[in-house]
């Protein structure tokens, strides 16, 4: 048989504890084959000292409608593993990244306190440290500490979560056959992963329609999809600059009065 075609990412030392989550995250996303993902061959230091991690190589081009279609039926059957009930939790057995930010994963019994200690808070503290005024950290802050407002007639499932699905962690097979990769899993609300679908360029409008044909979501999206994509928003303008601070103040300020109201 020819030997499997690999490539190899590589970096300085310290960033192989980002390339170890990312083959946690393959690894646990591969093992549900819900959906088509690049195998992940290994990861490990050089004798010189350098950061490598070695992934199946896949013929990938963009999403096209009848592959975003397949990708949609995939997501609601990979969301809809939820855990052994009743010990199910939101987090992750370990830390990882999203992009290069470190993420926690810390479980909770609760998805508002999950999201608010382990996503939104520690963004808010970063942000507050690259230049974000005081007055805009606190009320992101009284935001984050209401968040059990906005699930009280809505309880999500711990899904298993891609966690980092935007348009350019997504791709098709020449035959059709769509994958994801770059993942940041853990076991959130579905309306996560496709929250963040939508920012960025977004997907084609079929993956939007399968997924809901097959799993419909519930009312109140509109408004926690701001909330989940305040998450991403933030870690752009920690990891990119000022062009993201208004996106956010905006965010803030639209939840805040959702709160108010």
């Amino acid at each position: 048989m020819p030997a499997q075609r690999a490539f190899r990412k590589s970096g300085p030392a310290e960033r192989l504890a980002m390339f170890e989550a990312e083959v946690d995250g393959l690894a646990a996303l591969r093992d549900t084959k819900a959906v088509r993902v690049p195998a992940a061959l290994g990861a490990g230091l050089t004798d010189s000292g350098q950061a490598w991690i070695e992934l199946e190589l896949l013929d990938l081009r963009g999403l096209g409608d009848r592959a975003g279609s397949q990708l949609g039926e995939q997501l609601a059957t990979l969301h809809r593993l939820t855990g052994e009930q009743p010990d199910a939790v939101y987090g992750w057995p370990r830390d990882n990244f999203i992009g290069a930010t470190p993420q926690s994963n810390q479980s909770h019994c609760t998805w508002a306190g999950f999201f608010a200690a382990e996503r939104l808070r520690p963004q808010l503290t970063l942000a507050f440290r690259n230049g974000m005024s005081r007055p805009l950290r606190e009320q992101g802050e009284r935001v984050a500490d209401s968040l059990g407002a906005f699930f009280l007639d809505y309880r999500p499932l711990p899904s298993l979560l891609h966690g980092d699905l935007w348009s350019g962690n997504v791709g098709q097979l020449p035959d059709g056959t769509p994958v994801i990769f770059d993942p940041a899993v853990y076991r959130g609300d579905r309306e996560a992963d496709l929250a963040m679908a939508e920012l960025f360029g977004g997907f084609p409008a079929s993956f939007y329609a399968a997924y809901r044909a097959t799993w419909p979501l519930d009312g109140g999206f509109e408004t926690r999809k701001t909330l989940y994509n305040l998450y991403h928003i933030l870690n752009h303008y920690n990891m990119f600059g000022a062009g993201y601070l208004n996106q956010a103040r905006r965010m803030i300020e639209r939840l805040a009065a959702e709160l108010r109201g």
